[in-house]
């Protein structure tokens, strides 16, 4: 984990990745000091908030967005994916690999012969067992 305000990359060395520079862009204000899992946790969920204000009132499809709503969204989206970058890389999460794992438990949770075209949650659905935990990896020693 970096010090609060270690930059990511070589002072001299452009960063060489999106979350590389995202890293840097705090880095370079010093606001890591500013970014607790529960700050960072409370930004996403503003975040979203923010993203849902879009819709309030309204249930456009994606092709009946003005050019400025997108923009208005697509900012939003973005300041949510920037707060969870910076959460997973301060909690030492690995997104992709979480993700992975979710999707798993989801396929489980989730069969598609007992949920196509519902939206009833697992625990609903017919017939389901109880979801196995999809374990995760042991850590390597770095």
């Amino acid at each position: 984990m970096l010090a609060n305000n270690q930059s990511p990359t070589k002072p001299d060395t452009p960063p060489s990745s999106l979350r590389d520079r995202i890293l840097d862009f705090r880095a370079k204000r010093h606001w890591q000091q500013f970014h607790t899992p529960k700050n960072l946790a409370l930004s996403i969920s503003l975040e979203a908030a923010e993203l849902l204000e879009n819709f309030q009132w309204t249930d456009p499809k994606p092709t009946e967005l003005t050019p400025e709503e997108r923009e208005r969204i697509e900012q939003e989206a973005a300041d949510i994916a920037i707060y969870l970058t910076l959460f997973c890389h301060d909690l030492g999460i690995d997104l992709e690999a979480a993700m992975d794992r979710k999707l798993k438990l989801n396929e489980i949770r989730y069969p598609a012969h007992l949920s196509k075209g519902t939206a009833t949650k697992y625990t609903r659905l017919p017939t389901n067992a109880p979801p196995k935990k999809i374990q995760r990896p042991p850590a390597s020693a770095s």
